[in-house]
């Protein structure tokens, strides 16, 4: 009776699998790229400043205006180089910054000035104080709101907002390469998937897997497809036009989201023009090289606490999701493991090897789905055999993020914790 069970749930797992890589978006191919001209073996920190995927030959008879908003809270050791780089985009429009200095205590607003200032680019670069945090907001929107709210209010108003984060590094073409991507297909909304920074050996284990599941979570192509409602960003790196953005609210329409980014393009693709088909506002969302986060993850906690910090918010904090997270991240990715050794040892005393072969089938399923990703982020191939493993660590950070939730820690953001409103 014992392995009829095993047999069913293994069986189960493989028709997930194989529903998984045939009907849910193709999202493990990782082919939703804004820099495919990018040489294969060109590591990010290798290629910064040279290497980014220029579109050769494309090119817009009008470049649109764009200003760029920097929510940044002490963030001062990191700005020289992001800041830098944000500064001397090669952008042949009219280009602005403007950072939102989010009550730092470590002189981020004077560095960012310092910066601004050996680049000879001051012109180019306004500094704002935030106000105090009112009450229903998250400190990030209140920071990005106070900054698209002045950009909304320059005469001209920029065409474009772009919305990134204060530890992004930018090739110098990565803003041309989105405006002509937004302009060419009409996007309100065009959205990359910074490059994460992988370099420890958590790093390594964790982080291309956060991409991944991610990536199973909102398939990009769905994302992509304006006949779908599927709706998904990647906060550090935006471009919205601006009448997109004033067309749902602005940045207050997502206040108390703690996962903003989401919640920003859910906005943006379910108030599209009702005059078009199919009526939704057109997003995008892909992967790049050429655009990367300086945030370091070197061990396992800080990785867990990005995580756990928003995870359960994910699951709306309701109770029932996460048993049924819980129950499913278990047999989607833990039944080929327990199955192979369990099919092993029945194979061993009774010479049934059907279990075993099942569960062997089902692994190197797993590692075929999330060896893309891998190959993105170019780690050993060994690494595409561990998604049991990483799946249990991430079941366990939901866990942990529930439980902070019920003890009143709830999520938190660059020392400031929030809890569900």
């Amino acid at each position: 009776m014992g392995i009829e069970i095993a047999l069913g749930l293994t069986g189960l797992s493989a028709f997930i699998w194989l529903f998984l890589l045939l009907f849910w978006g193709q999202f493990w191919r990782s082919d939703q790229l804004l820099d495919e001209a990018l040489p294969d073996k060109a590591l990010p920190d290798e290629t910064a400043g040279d290497r980014t995927g220029d579109r050769q030959g494309s090119s817009l008879a009008r470049w649109p205006s764009v200003c760029a908003v920097v929510p940044a809270r002490n963030e001062a050791e990191l700005l020289p180089i992001t800041l830098n780089s944000l500064l001397q985009q090669d952008y042949p429009g009219s280009f602005t910054v403007i950072l939102v200095d989010d009550q730092s205590t470590d002189g981020t607003a004077a560095v960012a000035r310092t910066v601004a200032q050996k680049l000879s680019k001051s012109d180019r670069l306004q500094v704002i104080c935030s106000e105090d945090l009112p009450a229903g907001w998250t400190g990030k929107l209140w920071a990005m709101d106070q900054g698209t709210r002045w950009a909304c209010q320059v005469s001209p108003a920029p065409d474009y907002i772009l919305l990134t984060d204060a530890d992004i590094e930018h090739g110098p073409q990565t803003l041309p390469n989105l405006v002509l991507k937004a302009e060419q297909e009409q996007l309100d909304l065009t959205s990359l998937m910074v490059f994460l920074r992988c370099k420890s050996f958590w790093e390594k284990l964790l982080i291309p897997a956060f991409v991944f599941f991610f990536e199973k979570l909102y398939p990009f192509p769905w994302v992509n497809d304006p006949r779908r409602s599927t709706a998904a960003a990647a906060g550090g790196c935006i471009l919205m036009r601006r009448d997109a953005l004033t067309r749902i609210g602005g940045i207050s329409r997502i206040r108390q989201a703690l996962i903003d980014d989401c919640s920003l393009a859910h906005a943006v693709k379910s108030s599209g023009n009702p005059e078009t088909a199919p009526p939704t506002g057109r997003i995008w969302l892909g992967l790049t090289h050429s655009v990367y986060s300086l945030r370091p993850y070197p061990d396992l906690s800080t990785i867990w606490n990005m995580v756990a910090r928003t995870a359960f918010t994910q699951l709306g904090y309701s109770p029932f999701l996460l048993v049924g997270t819980i129950i499913g991240m278990s047999l989607v990715y833990l039944t080929a493991p327990v199955g192979l050794v369990g099919g092993l040892v029945v194979g061993v005393y009774i010479g049934n090897w059907t279990l075993a072969f099942l569960s062997l089938m089902i692994w190197l399923l797993m590692a075929f789905a999330y060896w893309p990703t891998v190959r993105f982020y170019r780690c050993s191939p060994l690494f595409a055999f561990c998604l049991p493993l990483i799946a249990f660590l991430y079941t366990l950070m939901t866990v942990d993020s529930a439980l902070r939730h019920w003890q009143g820690r709830g999520g938190s953001w660059k020392g400031r914790v929030y809890s569900a409103q």
